[in-house]
């Protein structure tokens, strides 16, 4: 089996996860500016076979889309135009930045360490991934 490759997509940073290659385990990968990422993505495939993309699905509290989303769509078209043979998975993101946040207070982690953004991010993706697991489990 090949992984899986998710993203948290922002304007700033875009948080990455990975799955195992057997697709049981979501393990947060890096954190990469957004002008960089294309480039970390094709170096990555060099090294490792990946089979989907997941990317979080921006939304508002009411379902509607966010203002982020034609960000995220934007991203989202670079990669079918980059990748074209790997598909493409959307997951509701709402909660997963709070879900992060959550986490690493609970972590233990000191004041500094918990205030580094590029661990939430990486983290909310983890958080994306995870999902997307679980609801597509066979």
């Amino acid at each position: 089996m090949a992984r899986i490759l998710a993203f948290d997509y922002g304007t700033k940073r875009i948080g990455l996860a990975v799955t195992d290659p057997l697709q049981i385990i979501a393990t947060g990968l890096d954190t990469v500016h957004p002008k960089d990422v294309m480039e970390y993505i094709k170096k990555y495939l060099l090294t490792e076979q990946v089979e989907a993309f997941v990317l979080g699905d921006p939304k508002q509290m009411d379902g509607s889309d966010s203002d982020s989303k034609q960000h995220v769509k934007g991203f989202s078209t670079l990669l079918k135009k980059a990748f074209p043979t790997i598909p493409q998975h959307w997951v509701d993101e709402r909660f997963t930045s709070k879900l992060a946040h959550q986490a690493i207070m609970q972590s233990g982690l000191k004041k500094m360490d918990r205030r580094d953004k590029d661990r939430v991010d990486t983290i909310a993706a983890t958080i994306i991934l995870q999902y997307f697991m679980e609801t597509n489990r066979l």
